[in-house]
């Protein structure tokens, strides 16, 4: 199994670790700080010993790491992995916001249902099925997800089951929610966000999340 620093301490940039497997241009790590598409979330960027990581892949407890080039270790090696902070951030923002936009909708309509979601660099969305235009709705759940965002509330993130690498996060008073990704520590890291309507097809709507650059 890989020990998933990410979830330890997401704000990690570089850690070194041991290599536990090497085949052709696959590498697996003891601990690894580089995470692995899940959930919607993308994979991050990132080099281990100064190698990109092209594809990242998550197969239940293990990570594997297709590199660009083949590696210039042996198993038993210890390396060095990085990754880009700045898309890890951005990352962390948008899937945050896109979590509280889908509880806010969930709460207030129980019986709303998700089909997708997706969280990239520069936005995140979540698709529904659902009978009408949400683009009314969006000032309201706009304003509302901003409010928890600028309360400044602390974020916790922990196992649910550890076994079975199930884990949660939490903001006290708004909800709790199942989630495998990479979390902020506080509600008001996201900053501002918009949020926009898009037709993806009869009785299906998308919600785009994206972050407003303070000027």
């Amino acid at each position: 199994m890989t020990e998933k620093e990410f979830w330890n301490d997401p704000y990690l940039t570089e850690l070194t670790s041991q290599v536990t497997r090497i085949e052709g241009n696959d590498v697996e790590l003891s601990h690894t700080i580089i995470y692995a598409e899940s959930g919607g979330q993308e994979s991050d960027a990132a080099t281990i010993a100064g190698i990109p990581v092209v594809v990242a892949i998550k197969d239940e407890k293990r990570i594997i790491y297709t590199l660009q080039s083949p590696p210039n270790f042996a198993v038993g090696d210890n390396v060095v992995s990085q990754i880009d902070w700045n898309r890890r951030y951005a990352l962390m923002k948008l899937h945050f916001a896109a979590e509280v936009v889908l509880e806010l909708f969930t709460q207030r309509y129980p019986e709303i249902a998700k089909i997708g979601a997706h969280i990239s660099q520069d936005k995140s969305r979540i698709d529904f099925e659902w009978h009408e235009n949400i683009n009314p709705l969006l000032i309201g759940f706009t304003q509302q997800a901003q409010a928890i965002i600028d309360a400044d509330l602390p974020i916790i993130s922990a196992f649910a089951d550890q076994e079975q690498q199930r884990r949660y996060w939490r903001v006290e008073g708004f909800a709790q929610v199942p989630c495998g990704g990479t979390h902020l520590k506080r509600t008001s890291e996201v900053g501002k966000i918009a949020l926009k309507r898009k037709n993806i097809g009869k009785g299906k709507e998308r919600v785009e999340i994206t972050l407003l650059v303070s000027e």
